[in-house]
């Protein structure tokens, strides 16, 4: 519908649409979407009745239009195309961090597995 209202090709829509996600990624994912102050969002846990606790962590699936190639890949045990989401909360509800694009299929530990968040965990960066 936006190729059309606009008089232009679906696919330059599609070029404009991928332009504009990763500008917002690069760009302001950053600054909006911050771990924050660690020793904050600990306290407020445990104030909560969780000690020791960073955040909340889990993943959700995102329906989708099933993709022409590997749409096997985006069906999920649910038996329909998605792709999963996976979010880190703070003890007041806020993002702290996000990884979303696996394919439906893929299980969430696989997600936490290969994501930046689980990489910086290792290193020693966050806690």
């Amino acid at each position: 519908s936006v190729a059309n209202q606009f008089g232009v090709g679906k696919s330059t829509v599609g070029v404009a649409v991928m332009q504009i996600a990763h500008a917002i990624v690069d760009l302001l994912l950053s600054k909006v979407v911050t771990l924050g102050d660690v020793e904050a969002i600990i306290d407020g846990f445990a104030a909560m009745g969780f000690p020791n606790c960073g955040g909340a962590i889990d993943g959700t699936h995102i329906p989708i239009l099933g993709p022409e190639h590997q749409g096997g890949q985006y069906i999920n045990r649910k038996g329909y195309f998605s792709m999963v989401l996976q979010a880190l909360v703070d003890h007041k509800g806020r993002f702290t961090n996000i990884n979303v694009g696996w394919p439906g299929k893929v299980h969430d530990a696989r997600v936490f597995k290969n994501s930046g968040l689980f990489r910086r965990l290792q290193q020693g960066v966050y806690f």
